[in-house]
Formats: structure tokens, C-alpha cells, sequence
């Protein structure tokens, strides 16, 4: 045993749930946390065992609220609530809500690297959930200017451009950005040779051509 009895009881919650027992788990959280109740780090392990492990939901939201209303701000908590609420059409509002101040806290506090993540969260979300194409683009916009290397960034962000907005001509340059960090992408040479070939001309330039043209918001 270790001299922190925080580290020590989520080690054995997790052992008991990899060993097939996450009832037990959870238990093991519930007995730490009556005499520790502030633990933010016990409450969101046990937030996450409920709402995956035990598929109980209304569980998981209930501890993550325990912690949100001892701290409206903490970052990690939002962002477990957020990603729960993101994939219930009825919750979605309220989704949106917290990623939205999730970004504002990230961009205030920190790390980069955060910020863009939880940005390109925010846009899958709006893309995939809201059906806001235009406000997932400018979230994709600044996930790949805070984060221009991570590959994957680009990738989404070129995928929203060639399927909803059709603006071809970002999407070549989404896409070539893609392979200029990961050469041997093989679905972005795909997408990028498909896209050249069927919507611009020999000399590279867009074609005119009326299903060619770029969607204008």
C-alpha cells in the first residue's frame, strides 16, 4: 500500500473492475469517498465506472453535479459531463452549454495543447449533433492554428469541408496538410488525388462548374 489512500483506493477500484467487477469498484469509491468527499479525483473515477462501466448514467451525472457544484470551473469535470451529454439528443443543449465553457476556461487557463482538443471536441460535437457546419468550421479553425501538427485535426476538419460546406479549395488544403505531417496517410492521398481529379481543372485551379461551386454560408 502506498501512502495515499486516494491512489490506493482507485488502484483497487480499478483492479476490480478489470477483474470483472465494477459494482465492487464502485463500492470501493463510495466507502473512500464518505470520509473524503471533496476527492475530486476519486468522485470522477467513480463518475466514470457508473457511466460506462455500470451503464448508469443518471449515476455518473449525479457525482460529476457533486463536484460542479463544489467547483462550477473545474475543467475535467466539464469535460466528463460534456462528453456524456454529447451523444443524448435530449441532453444536447445542455452539451453545448458546457463546451462552451469549457473552451472559454481552457483558453483562459491553459494548456495549449488543451485548448485545441477540447475545441475540435467542440466541433465534432457541433458538426455531428447540432448541425451547425458553419460554428464547427471556426472551432476546427482554431484547433488546427493552436495544434497545426496534430494530423488528425486537419483530417476531421477536411472531411466537414468536402461533405457539408463544399469548400473545395480549404479541403485541398486541410487535406495536404495531412499528409505533409503523416505522408503515408492513405485515406487523405485518397480523398486529396478524388478531389483534384473530380473538382479542379488540369491546371489546379476549381472548376466553375455549377456542382462545383463552394457553398457559400
Amino acid at each position: 500500500m502506498s501512502s495515499d489512500p486516494a491512489y490506493d483506493a482507485v488502484t483497487r477500484a480499478r483492479n476490480q473492475e478489470s477483474g470483472g467487477n465494477p459494482a465492487g469498484a464502485a463500492q470501493t469509491l463510495e466507502a473512500y469517498l464518505a470520509g473524503d468527499p471533496h476527492n475530486v479525483q476519486v468522485r470522477l473515477e467513480l463518475a466514470r465506472i457508473y457511466s460506462y462501466a455500470l451503464k448508469n448514467r443518471d449515476q455518473g451525472y449525479f457525482q460529476l453535479q457533486i463536484i460542479l457544484d463544489l467547483d462550477p470551473d473545474c475543467i475535467d469535470a466539464l469535460k466528463a459531463s460534456a462528453t456524456l451529454k454529447a451523444n443524448e439528443k435530449w441532453r444536447r443543449h445542455e452539451a453545448d452549454e458546457e463546451y462552451a465553457r469549457l473552451v472559454a476556461l481552457v483558453e483562459e487557463k491553459g494548456p495549449k495543447s488543451d485548448y485545441a482538443a477540447v475545441c475540435a471536441a467542440y466541433a465534432v460535437f457541433l458538426r455531428k449533433q447540432m448541425g451547425q457546419y458553419v460554428k464547427s468550421a471556426e472551432y476546427y479553425e482554431i484547433a488546427v492554428a493552436t495544434a497545426p501538427d496534430r494530423y488528425e485535426y486537419h483530417q476531421d476538419y477536411a472531411v466537414l469541408l468536402l461533405n457539408e460546406l463544399r469548400d473545395y479549395e480549404k479541403a485541398k488544403r486541410e487535406l495536404e496538410e495531412v499528409l505533409r505531417i503523416k505522408p503515408n496517410h492513405l485515406s487523405a492521398r485518397k480523398n486529396l488525388d478524388r478531389l483534384m481529379k473530380t473538382k479542379f481543372d488540369s491546371d489546379g485551379n476549381l472548376k466553375q462548374g455549377f456542382f462545383s461551386r463552394r457553398r457559400r454560408s
